[in-house]
């Protein structure tokens, strides 16, 4: 791999590191379009680049998601029994959505991711969360209808068992599907969907990243174990030189973006997510190259 593109990838994973730290996501939705450039710039098939970028970005997610929710539940804003049920059934999701991944196109996997994150976008600048002013008042909401406290146990949740793992099995399979931890759809369903706030929904979405991450990981070496033509130091389609290089700078990147994001009112972290999700969705859709726009 020439320096440049080392370079890069590094530069990559800390913005993803902070995304991830700051926003509840696992960073794919910007390491994966860097890392199809790099692997179709150094002459890998366009749809093998597609899902090496997809497994890889979940690689990198999952120590990153495992970090940067630590920070999270020691302030307090991780609602583990939620993070937990949606986190189980978003793993076997994650699992068949990656399996589904591997015979399908990557030009169409593109498309999709891009559609996706600009429909995550769109759902929270409409959602009722959009009109939330700070998160304190969500949980003083949540705690009047019998709401377990982020991080707390023992109370009944006013949303069934069965709705969290009705929910997480599709949000996990797109997740596979895709090559996302999940940050970018299950932020605004709990923000949008579930009534949590901000903070609230972001810690709880980088516990779940950890278990819909590393059902999508386990799908795509499984895949692509027996592959030829990878690229060297690939692990199906994980390549681990990729891995190292992100990984690397974006764990400790998430520490920071956890103490970021807990300084940042709740309505400036959201339009900083949103604007993230529109540009990035955009790119993969293609937009910019129709427009021929090298942004």
């Amino acid at each position: 791999m020439e320096l440049v593109y080392a370079l890069v990838l590094m530069i990559t994973g800390i913005g993803a590191g902070l995304a991830s730290g700051m926003l509840g996501v696992g960073g794919s939705f910007i390491m994966v379009p860097v890392q199809f450039w790099v692997l179709t710039s150094m002459g890998v098939e366009p749809t093998l680049a597609t899902r090496i970028s997809f497994g890889t970005a979940l690689a990198v997610a999952l120590p990153t998601a495992i970090n940067a929710a630590s920070g999270h539940r020691r302030r307090g804003v991780v609602d583990s029994r939620a993070a937990l049920l949606l986190g189980i059934s978003g793993l076997f999701g994650a699992f068949f959505g990656g399996v589904a991944a591997a015979h399908i196109a990557g030009g169409p996997l593109r498309a999709l991711f891009g559609l996706v994150i600009i429909a995550a976008a769109v759902r929270m600048v409409m959602g009722p969360g959009a009109r939330t002013g700070g998160w304190e008042g969500v949980i003083a909401k949540d705690k009047g209808r019998g709401v377990v406290e982020c991080g707390g146990g023992g109370g009944q949740m006013a949303e069934s068992d069965f709705r969290y793992l009705i929910l997480g099995l599709p949000l996990g399979f797109l997740c596979g599907l895709i090559g996302i931890g999940g940050g970018v759809v299950m932020v605004p369903a709990l923000s949008a969907a579930m009534g949590f706030g901000m903070h609230r929904a972001v810690g709880t979405s980088t516990a779940v990243i950890i278990l819909t991450s590393s059902g999508g990981v386990i799908s795509y070496v499984y895949s692509g174990l027996c592959l030829t033509g990878l690229p060297p130091f690939s692990l199906g389609y994980v390549n681990l030189l990729q891995w190292a290089l992100l990984a690397g700078t974006s764990i400790p990147a998430a520490c920071v973006g956890v103490r970021v994001a807990h300084r940042l009112p709740a309505k400036q972290l959201r339009a900083i997510f949103i604007i993230l999700l529109i540009y990035m969705g955009l790119r993969m859709v293609g937009v910019f190259e129709l427009l021929h726009l090298s942004i």
